[in-house]
């Protein structure tokens, strides 16, 4: 299992948001620079960069950060937010990133979707779904602000060339109740095409140990101190 410490930076800044809400930020103290120099130490080889001024904008909007911290950290970088079109994952890519996620516009316009897959290649898009389980996983869109109306299900099922994919559980975001395992599992199960990253409420080594997907994002437990990151990947080495 690939660990993936996760980085949200507002005006260049690393913060936390509860449930993806900007009125609900978490600031910490280390520089992103720091950050990713702690991550590697600790034997982390990719880091989820997250630009939400981007995705509050709708385009990226770190770029010039974002360029000068792939060029001064060994690890490879996963860079989310904002990302609405092709010009900005060539920018991405062009920039240093490793991967680049693509959220909203995987819902929103699946033509556009299979042409950056095709462009650019599975191994460089990851598809990025946030649902609320209300019986189905039903996707939000828009900082989950919108509901689709289309089940994870029905939105995967437009992407046989896909190869990636970060699923959010929106519930568990940020609230440290651990993962939902039982959602999970079923996604291994019914979408075997895809590498399933969990981002939702991982918080303890048992958390990771019972997960059956092929990477997790840690957030708010990693920064809170609950999960040491070293152990973390020790666990899964």
């Amino acid at each position: 299992m690939i660990l993936y410490p996760a980085m949200d930076l507002i005006a260049g800044r690393i913060v936390r948001l509860r449930q993806g809400r900007f009125d609900d930020v978490t600031f910490y103290e280390p520089a992103p620079h720091d950050a990713l120099r702690n991550f590697a130490e600790a034997g982390a080889q990719w880091a989820h960069v997250v630009d939400l001024d981007g995705a509050r904008a709708g385009a990226p909007a770190q770029h010039a950060l974002l360029k000068k911290l792939a060029a001064t950290t060994p690890l490879r970088l996963q860079v989310a937010g904002g990302v609405r079109t092709v010009d900005h994952v060539a920018a991405l890519l062009e920039a240093g990133a490793a991967r680049v996620v693509v959220g909203s516009l995987a819902v929103r316009d699946p033509q556009a979707t299979t042409e950056l897959l095709e462009r650019f290649g599975p191994d460089r898009i990851t598809l990025s779904l946030d649902v609320r389980v209300d019986g189905e996983p039903m996707v939000a869109t828009h900082g989950w602000q919108q509901d689709s109306g289309q089940t994870l299900w029905d939105v995967a099922a437009l992407y046989p060339a896909a190869r990636h994919l970060l699923l959010t559980d929106i519930g568990r975001d940020g609230m440290l109740e651990g993962p939902n395992q039982a959602l999970l599992a079923q996604a291994v199960e019914r979408l075997p095409h895809l590498a399933i990253q969990a981002s939702g409420g991982v918080t303890s080594l048992d958390d990771i140990a019972r997960l059956t997907t092929d990477g997790a994002i840690l957030g708010r437990a990693m920064w809170e101190g609950r999960l040491d990151l070293a152990e973390a990947l020790r666990a899964c080495s």
